[in-house]
């Protein structure tokens, strides 16, 4: 892990810092008078005058955004943890983080810098040392703060969250300098090649997962680092702790995974071309993790996104229907411009209808009321037992060798039963979890997918306790091949020679003026799925990356 050393130093983006002149800095760029400290550690909340008494209500003004901002930062920087704590809306919270700031994360010489506000929030830079016995390290990066009328008073304070003092902490995390307690591995890719974020930017989060999981086994020595230590109930306890500064390096031990270098960096090219967009290549007989890659490096959507995949689902749904006898690839099958069901209306895409079409239409120009019509005869629990039984999902049991998501698809009944069927719903994946449908589909059977082998630690991959029937698992592939070749995902998957399938989606999401693209395909023995978020349709946004990513497995 010795390349991610210094990680933190090459974030910044803020204004240069100005060293003993803060407190004037603060003041000319808030464009007020210079900060003269006044009182005790504490902020004389129990000291208010009648008019402080006064609720004070409304939008904050320019004003009292400086003013709290720089109180706050001033506070902190002269080391007045309780004054500084005392400038927040949750003072306690914030006492106790700032604290551990320079006992825990032993960080000192506390230089802080505010850039321009932008309405309540005051971004501002970081620089100061930390110090571990005879190690002294610069430690560089940017934060935001952003300011809020307190409840009760409306008096303008510093609202409070752990980000504030370091844009990776979150609820429950802290930061700790020592002994790193886990050794750093080294990554290696199928081929024996090390694996490092220089070359492919987007598996740092992958690289912390593999430390956190084998850094104990895999042969090395712990080195001093400072790191986000996640806490039992940190609200982001599913990702792996992060290294942000390096002291001292320790001896590695390594770790091979099953990644191909070429489709690797095949995957880094195709999602840096695009905001919001995650993939996963896997080889389908064998569960494999050929390539993952997401366009931002904060979170590995791919295989920890919790997302609608919208009609991306329908492979499930139409195995379920089949399964059945209320469908058939080659038989007539409604496709209304509206289907209701539990109260809801349910519509197509541009409100299309299939006059005298088969379900294979349907399936292929991905009909919602196709689906929805069908829900009075299913029961409840059908689409949740067909998702855990024959796909392995929702089942909570995966061991891939870092953090994953499995898919959930509860039971649900009335409208959001429906919703269930098209993908939406409570029904939440990632484009692991869909690789993995769309593998299942290429092989016949589910194999969980896996970045390191089981032999390596001696773990038990999952399982699905029944497989497709012959007959439903053949008009499947005719579906996705017949998708692939004339239906929705056509256009995607026209350069991809040989024996194919495909199924493109979209999922409407509050708040997102276009719905995230989902994509799902395979290729031989290749099945690979994206997501982009806020991308529009499927085909024209996922399906471009997907299908390189195939064409390129060869």
């Amino acid at each position: 892990m010795g390349n991610r050393r210094h990680v933190a130093e090459r974030r910044r983006t803020g204004p240069a810092v100005i060293g003993a002149a803060f407190a004037a800095v603060v003041a000319t760029a808030a464009g007020v008078g210079a900060y003269a400290p006044a009182g005790g550690e504490e902020d004389g909340a129990g000291a208010r005058t009648a008019a402080a008494e006064r609720v004070r209500t409304g939008p904050l003004t320019p004003a009292e955004v400086t003013s709290a901002a720089r109180r706050f930062l001033t506070a902190w920087q002269s080391g007045r943890v309780a004054a500084a704590a005392g400038a927040t809306d949750a003072p306690g919270a914030a006492k106790a983080l700032l604290t551990a700031y320079g006992k825990d994360a032993r960080i000192e010489d506390v230089t802080l810098t505010p850039g321009t506000p932008a309405g309540a929030e005051v971004p501002f830079s970081v620089k100061g040392t930390v110090v571990w016995q005879d190690t002294r390290e610069p430690l560089a990066y940017d934060s935001e703060l952003t300011v809020v009328r307190r409840d009760g008073d409306g008096e303008p304070r510093v609202g409070w969250r752990p980000s504030v003092v370091h844009p990776d902490l979150r609820a429950g995390d802290r930061l700790v300098t020592g002994e790193s307690g886990t050794p750093p591995v080294t990554a290696l890719d199928r081929a024996g090649g090390k694996i490092t974020t220089a070359e492919y930017p987007s598996l740092g989060t992958v690289l912390d997962g593999l430390r956190d999981k084998y850094g104990a086994e895999a042969g090395g020595t712990a080195g001093a680092e400072l790191r986000v230590v996640r806490g039992e109930r940190s609200t982001a306890r599913k990702l792996s702790g992060k290294t942000l500064l390096e002291l001292s390096e320790g001896t590695p031990g390594t770790v091979r995974t099953t990644l191909d270098p070429r489709l690797q960096a095949a995957a880094e090219r195709q999602v840096a071309e695009r905001a919001g967009a995650s993939v996963v290549l896997t080889r389908a007989s064998t569960g494999e993790i050929l390539a993952v890659a997401n366009s931002g490096h904060g979170f590995n959507t791919a295989f920890q996104g919790s997302l609608a995949p919208g009609s991306t689902m329908k492979v499930i749904t139409a195995s379920l229907l089949i399964d059945k006898g209320l469908a058939s690839a080659d038989e007539p099958h409604p496709c209304p411009k509206y289907a209701g069901y539990g109260g809801w209306k349910f519509q197509n895409d541009d409100k299309f209808s299939i006059k005298g079409g088969t379900f294979k239409a349907s399936f292929a120009r991905s009909c919602n009321t196709a689906f929805i019509s069908q829900a009075p005869k299913l029961a409840d629990d059908d689409l949740t037992r067909q998702a855990r039984e024959v796909f392995g999902l929702s089942r909570n049991d995966w061991a891939i060798g870092v953090p994953s998501f499995d898919g959930a698809v509860p039971v649900q009944r009335d409208a959001p039963k429906a919703a269930s069927l098209i993908g939406q719903g409570g029904v939440r994946m990632n484009p692991l979890n869909m690789a993995s449908v769309a593998a299942t589909v290429r092989s016949g059977a589910f194999h969980q997918p896996y970045l390191v082998a089981p032999s390596v630690d001696g773990r038990r991959l999952a399982t699905a306790p029944r497989t497709l029937p012959a007959g439903t698992l053949a008009q499947l592939r005719e579906l996705m091949g017949y998708t692939a070749r004339y239906g929705t995902a056509a256009e995607a998957m026209a350069s991809v020679p040989g024996d194919v399938g495909a199924k493109t989606g979209s999922a409407e999401v509050d708040g997102q003026q276009k719905p995230n693209g989902w994509f799902t395909a395979y290729r031989g023995d290749l099945a690979a799925a994206g997501v982009v978020r806020s991308g529009g349709h499927g085909g024209d946004t996922a399906g471009p990356i997907v299908a390189a990513l195939l064409k390129a497995g060869g």
